[in-house]
């Protein structure tokens, strides 16, 4: 039985993808298969075969559309409120699509191999230099965006393996939490200091 509701023809590829990102979330990456995904489509299991010639080339999609997604989340949340809600809508993202997630960035696709891959991941790093281009021009602001992006990285991952205790929250809600933990870092445009 279909889990994802009917598809019309020519819908078949985004109604695959809907199937897999809920079998992605719900029972891990372990689980996902593409005769596993047809039958959540509600569809026989040849189907996918059509649009993902393999198991690889759907991983490469799903992730894919998650780069796209959290590049979207941190352009509306840039446009509203700034490099740091930016910060907070990928942590928010890492939190509420764990598998998805660990998906794009686990180290489980060769991106090289995945043409559409490579180019989604690289806009969503791409956003984030050129949101800090114009505090920090040249080598020093691609500096920093790494940086900005290791923080945020960093902070999802661990709040999501839980390596955070709860003594680190004190009283306050997560993402309260999350966003003093943002708001406390500052890229400076100062220049090195030279040893005398």
């Amino acid at each position: 039985m279909s889990t994802s509701g009917p598809y019309h023809h020519g819908d078949l590829r985004p109604a695959l993808l809907r199937a897999a990102g809920q079998l992605l979330e719900k029972q891990g990456l372990a689980a996902l298969s593409l005769r596993e995904t047809a039958r959540r489509a509600g569809v026989s299991h040849n189907a996918p075969y059509r649009h993902f010639p393999d198991r690889g080339s759907l991983l490469a999609a799903l992730a894919t559309a998650g780069f796209a997604a959290l590049g979207t989340a941190m352009q509306e949340a840039a446009a509203h409120g700034g490099l740091r809600a930016m910060g907070e809508a990928y942590v928010r993202f890492a939190l509420e699509r764990p598998q998805r997630f660990r998906l794009m960035f686990g180290g489980a696709l060769p991106i090289a191999k995945h043409a559409a891959l490579r180019e989604s991941a690289t806009r969503v790093f791409e956003g984030l230099a050129q949101a800090l281009a114009p505090q920090l021009a040249g080598p020093a602001g691609r500096d920093a965006s790494i940086a900005a992006w290791a923080l945020v990285h960093g902070l999802s991952q661990l709040l999501l393996d839980e390596r955070i205790a709860s003594s680190a929250l004190r009283g306050r809600e997560r993402d309260e939490m999350v966003r003093a933990v943002l708001g406390s870092i500052r890229f400076a445009a100062a220049k090195p200091q030279t040893p005398a």
